[in-house]
């Protein structure tokens, strides 16, 4: 049995509406990333698969047929099945469905948001999951505030302006490993994040890891995050 997975979920079913008009005519994992001409979905794809990820399922909602066509026509690295709910069942309970269609029940497996942009070691978070036998491991980030900050001192002197500061909490980054037992805690319809994630928590059985330093991490939401993102991808470009 591998402790490392290779297989993934990827939840794709989003409608986006804060990217219209991006998203009016595609689902949110669709939207490309100015200056790539590859979907969000096609570079997380590229990523699980260089993470040794060689099945997908990648759940599909809003606008299926246009994601389906996609995968249908692209040259992927991986072997992809799609599901589409036939009603909303929430976030636990598209997973908990999803999840049913991975080709390897007893074995361990990666879940992904279908709207974040990331590249780190999934296989050492694989490790990380297994030495703590955990249930559920998340990955956390630390965003950067979209705002200025500003330093005081004790007496109320401003001492100095940061611009983007990072976040001092840590967030759900939006790409987990789950224990193959994980499904069967998942709910039928619901969100897992209000019912399974607390239990396994209050049980230590859910551990949370933190991107290594260096890692890009993106969530896209708004058309100001698909320009930071191709900015950010230009400014890697012309590192030597």
């Amino acid at each position: 049995m591998h402790t490392t997975p290779t297989q993934a979920v990827v939840l794709a079913g989003g409608q986006g509406s804060r990217l219209r008009p991006y998203t009016d005519d595609r689902p949110k994992p669709m939207v490309e990333i100015p200056g790539t001409g590859t979907p969000i979905i096609g570079h997380q794809l590229s990523w699980l698969a260089a993470e040794g990820v060689t099945h997908a399922v990648v759940s599909c909602g809003h606008l299926a047929d246009v994601l389906q066509q996609w995968l249908a026509d692209a040259d992927l690295p991986l072997h992809v099945t799609t599901v589409v709910e036939d009603e909303p069942l929430g976030r636990g309970g598209g997973l908990r469905h999803a999840a049913a269609s991975l080709p390897h029940a007893d074995e361990p497996w990666y879940a992904t948001n279908g709207d974040v942009w990331t590249r780190f070691s999934l296989r050492e978070m694989a490790g990380f999951h297994t030495e703590r036998d955990a249930t559920a491991t998340l990955a956390l980030a630390r965003p950067r505030i979209p705002w200025g900050a500003v330093e005081t001192d004790a007496f109320g002197h401003i001492t100095d302006f940061i611009e983007a500061p990072p976040s001092p909490y840590l967030i759900n980054a939006g790409v987990y490993v789950f224990s193959a037992s994980f499904r069967q805690l998942l709910p039928e319809r619901g969100d897992h994040e209000r019912t399974t994630f607390p239990g396994l928590a209050r049980e230590r059985r859910l551990a949370g890891f933190p991107l290594p330093q260096g890692a890009y991490w993106r969530a896209i939401d708004t058309a100001k995050d698909l320009t930071e993102a191709a900015r950010e991808l230009a400014a890697q470009s012309a590192l030597p």
